[in-house]
């Protein structure tokens, strides 16, 4: 029986049970980045005074220094001796941070999910052609894993994201271990959501299994194009049940070109 997702409001809500407390700083810097990314300050753009922003934030002028000092970090602004601080022309880094505290709005969360099928897709096709006995039998230690803790009530977040990270080393490259373990530790969060609901009607442990043993199963009988579908399947499924629906076009492959026929 399908899972009516709850109202956006009270989703939101939940999302704030799950993660942790934001720090009020963090709370400033990551507003702030926001705009950025939104174009409403705009790179050559003067932030307003460390005054106005305590005071638009109702912080303090601590605060918001360490929240610019966490921007400039990330390569976001410049500050100028005398002038104040400045977004950049052209960032000199590339910061990738996922949401983090006290929950993300439910566009943010639709990105994630949607960064998940793609990156998670790839990974899992791939699996599927390389993947030998050891890699299978560490991905079914992690399925274990994961059904012991539904019988007994417990978070499987951890066997979760050991099951995606066995499912890239699978793939016996090791750049795309590394990458999938990196952003592993972002998606963690993602991935609590489907254990860590409150609220009965907001986690679904026991469908997400369903999708994790479809996917090891494609994988397990070498079936590519089975498995990145599954793995698709699983993060659009996942993704409905909080409400959010993903791009349809996340699951369409380009043709590949025919090979030219040889001379004879």
């Amino acid at each position: 029986m399908p899972v009516t997702p709850p109202p956006a409001t009270e989703l939101s809500t939940e999302l704030s049970r799950i993660a942790r407390p934001l720090r009020l700083s963090e709370e400033v810097s990551g507003d702030l980045q926001r705009r950025i990314a939104r174009g409403e300050l705009k790179p050559g753009d003067r932030l307003p005074t460390e005054k106005a922003l305590g005071d638009a934030f109702g912080v303090s002028r601590a605060v918001v220094r360490e929240a610019i000092a966490r921007l400039k970090a990330d390569g976001l602004i410049e500050t100028r001796q005398g002038s104040g601080a400045f977004v950049v022309e052209a960032p000199k880094t590339i910061n990738l941070r996922f949401w983090q505290g006290a929950g993300p709005e439910l566009d943010e969360l639709r990105d994630i999910f949607e960064l998940r099928a793609m990156v998670e897709g790839a990974v899992a096709e791939l699996a599927a052609q390389r993947r030998d006995e050891s890699d299978l039998k560490t991905m079914a230690e992690h399925l274990q894993a994961m059904d012991e803790a539904m019988a007994a009530g417990r978070d499987g977040t951890e066997a979760d994201d050991n099951f995606h990270i066995a499912l890239a080393r699978a793939t016996h490259n090791a750049y795309i271990s590394q990458l999938v373990e990196f952003l592993g530790r972002h998606f963690s969060d993602s991935r609590k959501l489907s254990w860590q609901g409150t609220r009965r009607e907001l986690a679904h442990p026991h469908e997400a299994q369903n999708e994790h043993r479809a996917l090891f199963d494609a994988i397990s009988q070498g079936d590519a194009e089975a498995a990145r579908r599954c793995a698709q399947e699983h993060l659009r499924g996942t993704a409905g049940r909080f409400g959010i629906r993903l791009a349809l076009d996340l699951d369409r492959s380009p043709p590949m070109p025919d090979k030219p026929r040889r001379k004879r």
